[in-house]
């Protein structure tokens, strides 16, 4: 491109610093004044595109840049379909040679020097980076983030001084619960790539799979005393990843280190952040084919504008946002370096055909098998069904090879171009090259979606039809009630209508048999005699069934088939649960936003959110239930309150505790629990004589890193109904409790423990030995729930959430009140 092009092209063009008013590092840039600079750049540059992909839930945009010569923007959806048609997503031969980098910033909000960066490296790469364009393609996403990142921007210039105290113990260095980091719903989004639960995930989702870049950047922030981290990452890696991609990040990080030893900046490379849960920014792109990488900068919320570091000088977010502009621009110059390669290597990503497993089929309730086909479809991942009899292979449910009914089932093969990323949320244990690892190490979604199956090493055919689709039905005349099966979170979202609209629902605590079909505990019964005020219930009802695709068993008598009949004992009225939840300071805002979500985005149930600073016993008088997230509740349960809580509790109320919030309840007066303390080890006298260097790794056999444990049912007790006598959870610690003496253990693990994926600490799993897992406890007319493993965490255990759906409505339901 000539000078004089160049020219014309950005004569009306200004700087972030002339756009905005002030030098980028100066001040925090409210979300609306980005998307407005990234506007102006497109309307005054032929080599920017710039649009909305959606919009968040506090109804901010999400934006998104493409950055490339004039030449390539006109040719830019032969560019995009050429690249899918390279790796097999499209029809046709291409062979392309343009490189195609993504940047991604501000994914936790109060990491909020990289969307400062974000317009500085626009700038740059337009006005002074223009040849590395001419064979590179970038597509930048200026804030992944916008609710949290205006929420920390909004807090901060708020109350920081002027000019800025770079005192760390100053208020402008110490956020308020919950923070800025994650989304409305405080879900973490860098760790909901895989699970795409919240909506920012599933917008960026389709936009993502519908370009496939090469190179993937996450632009985050660490601790204030850090040094900079940047690829190559540190192990495990997940097996899938090629020699390539670990080569390349090698070649990128050299690339980058080039700029920080030129102007001293110290970094780090290889340690702390791995490549193996799959549900982040750099692992979900990395197992998607590209060069996936975190780059961390110090700072996060804690350094605002400047702060003294403990090394003695004062960190600013000029220096941030420079570190950042740096590697990002790094980035695009050597992707641009090695254009042909990366289109070849990513080709060769695609060829699945040295996968250990061919075929992944899947059975169960086909509510659960629809919403993981579903959860495919969110990551355009092929899947089928078969009508074979039996296939054979390693059985989820048995942790063993065996043969498996098949008829009809869901089968996802590794034969695509999404082959490798089937494998990673399918595999029944992922490889663990080094159990030091960032987060969790098991996530398998055959448990997480309560279903059995076979990983078959043959490939499996999966042109069979789709199972029957639903069947509208119809009001019955003279119906004296209708029975709905109880399995699923698509009963309990119906359940949940169902009260909204004032109809009166019974549930079942046994077996049912009416006109010669039967029924299991759970299911739920709407009858004529508890709804004759309403002269239009069964319409209602047909309406609401039909919505939620529910059938309806309508009967003309209440005289059941043998014993248990409409108007039972065991035939028990839903209370229509006025439900409460604690949030705020002790409370875990991952946990309570999990919880809030699940509410009011799946189950759409109202809840009353209490806050921890305005909470007693009394504030719960006009609630049947109270939910506490994980949290440390040391503070709001001292004495007096714990007893006002206990009075509330006996008076008909019911306590939902979930995670840590269960050991607010362990070993204190009046609750049937205890911890489960392992035997003290014979060495202990010795004291530690572990070497420094490995105290870090010797603690490990004390360590849960997010494993599957099988988990024993009590599947007549209401709080398992749905479930059979055994439950695949998800343990993210070692915390372990006794069997409650005079309460119910509905979960629980007996005698040696059984992990079939994750890392498990050897010292950790043993703890673990004749253990609570789910519980409940009478106490006068009321209850209290123990949950010690968290069916909420991310959202993503699709099949624990209905435990958590039984205890509101099921468990204790003699406590109601109408």
């Amino acid at each position: 491109m000539s000078l004089a092009l160049v020219f014309n092209a950005t004569a009306q063009l200004k700087s972030p610093e002339a756009f905005l008013g002030y030098p980028i590092g100066t001040q925090f840039t409210r979300h609306a004044d980005v998307v407005n600079y990234f506007k102006h750049v497109a309307v005054n540059s032929d080599m920017v595109t710039y649009q909305d992909y959606g919009k968040t839930y506090e109804r901010r945009p999400l934006t998104f840049a493409v950055i490339s010569t004039p030449q390539n923007l006109g040719n830019l959806e032969n560019i995009r379909q050429d690249n899918l048609k390279n790796i097999g997503l499209e029809e046709g031969l291409a062979t392309p040679e343009t490189a195609i980098v993504w940047l991604s910033y501000n994914v936790h909000g109060n990491e909020a020097s990289s969307t400062e960066a974000a317009m500085l490296t626009l700038y740059k790469l337009i006005t002074e980076k223009q040849a590395w364009l001419e064979n590179t393609v970038v597509i930048m996403d200026p804030c992944i983030n916008p609710d949290g990142r205006d929420r920390y921007v909004n807090w901060y210039n708020q109350v920081k001084a002027t000019p800025y105290n770079a005192a760390p113990n100053s208020t402008e260095h110490n956020e308020p619960w919950p923070g800025g980091r994650a989304n409305h719903y405080l879900f973490d989004l860098n760790r909901d790539w895989a699970w795409a639960s919240q909506i920012e995930s599933q917008h960026r989702l389709k936009l993502y799979n519908k370009w496939m870049p090469h190179i993937h950047v996450d632009f985050h922030e660490q601790g204030y005393n850090e040094p900079y981290y940047f690829a190559p990452a540190a192990e495990p890696y997940h097996e899938i990843i090629s020699d390539w991609q670990r080569d390349f990040q090698v070649e990128i990080g050299k690339n980058h280190a080039k700029y920080f030893d030129a102007n001293g900046w110290l970094f780090f490379t290889r340690e702390r952040f791995d490549l193996l849960y799959p549900s982040y920014g750099d692992t979900y792109p990395t197992f998607m084919g590209a060069i996936g990488m975190t780059y961390e900068q110090a700072g996060h919320s804690r350094a605002g504008l400047g702060v003294n570091t403990d090394e003695g000088f004062e960190l600013t977010l000029v220096d941030r946002v420079m570190h950042h502009t740096t590697t990002g621009l790094s980035t695009v110059e050597i992707a641009a370096a090695n254009a042909a390669k990366l289109n070849t290597e990513f080709k060769e990503f695609f060829d699945t055909s040295n996968l250990k497993y061919k075929s992944y089929v899947l059975n169960g309730n086909a509510d659960n098998v629809q919403r993981l086909a579903s959860l495919l479809d969110k990551h355009q991942i092929k899947y089928g069904y078969t009508d074979a009899n039996s296939v054979s292979g390693y059985v989820y449910s048995k942790d063993e090879n065996g043969s498996f009914d098949s008829k009809g089932a869901l089968v996802v093969s590794t034969n695509q171009p999404k082959g490798k990323m089937v494998k990673a949320l399918f595999e029944p244990d992922a490889f663990l090259s080094e159990p030091l690892t960032y987060d969790i190490t098991a996530w398998n979604l055959v448990h997480g979606y309560g279903l059995d199956g076979v990983a078959s090493t043959s490939l499996i055919s999966g042109d069979a039809s789709a199972p029957n689709g639903f069947t509208n039905n119809m009001v019955a005349q003279n119906a004296a009630g209708y029975l709905v099966k109880w399995n699923s979170l698509d009963d309990a979202e119906f359940l949940a209508e169902l009260l909204k609209a004032d109809i009166r629902v019974r549930f079942s605590e046994k077996s049912l048999m009416f006109s010669g079909q039967s029924f299991d505990p759970g299911t739920l019964i709407v009858t004529n005699s508890d709804n004759k005020n309403n002269t239009n219930w069964a319409t209602q009802l047909v309406d609401i069934a039909n919505k939620h695709e529910r059938s309806l068993q309508a009967s003309n008598t209440s005289f059941a088939d043998s014993i248990t009949d409409f108007g039972s004992p065991d035939v028990k009225l839903i209370n229509k649960q006025r439900v409460a939840m604690l949030q705020g300071e002790g409370t875990s805002s991952l946990s309570y936003g999990a919880l809030w979500h699940f509410f009011e985005q799946q189950l759409k149930y109202p809840i009353t959110s209490i806050n921890t600073d305005n909470f007693s016993a009394s504030a719960l008088t006009n609630f049947d239930v109270l939910i506490m997230p994980q949290g440390w509740y040391g503070r709001q349960l001292n004495g007096d309150t714990m007893d006002d809580l206990k009075q509330w509790v006996r008076s008909g109320g019911k306590v939902i505790a979930v995670g840590r919030a269960v050991q607010s309840f362990a070993d204190k007066d009046g609750f049937d629990l205890k911890e489960n303390n392992s035997e003290d080890s014979e060495d202990e006298d010795k004291g530690n004589l572990v070497a420094y260097k490995d105290r870090q790794r010797s603690n490990l056999k004390n360590f849960i890193t997010g494993a599957i444990y099988k988990v024993k049912m009590d599947a007549s007790h209401p709080m398992a109904f749905g479930f059979g006598d055994s439950y695949f959870s998800l343990k993210l610690g070692s915390n372990s409790y006794k069997f409650l003496e005079n309460g119910y253990n509905v979960g629980y693990i007996e005698g040696e423990p059984t992990s079939v994926a994750g890392f498990s600490g050897e010292e950790a799993k043993k703890s673990l030995a004749n253990s609570l897992v789910f519980g409940e406890a009478r106490m006068g007319r009321g209850s209290v729930v123990y949950m010690v493993d968290d069916v909420m965490f991310r959202s993503f255990w699709e099949r624990g959430k209905l435990l958590l759906v039984n205890s509101i409505f099921f468990v204790n339901s003699n406590a109601f009140t109408l």
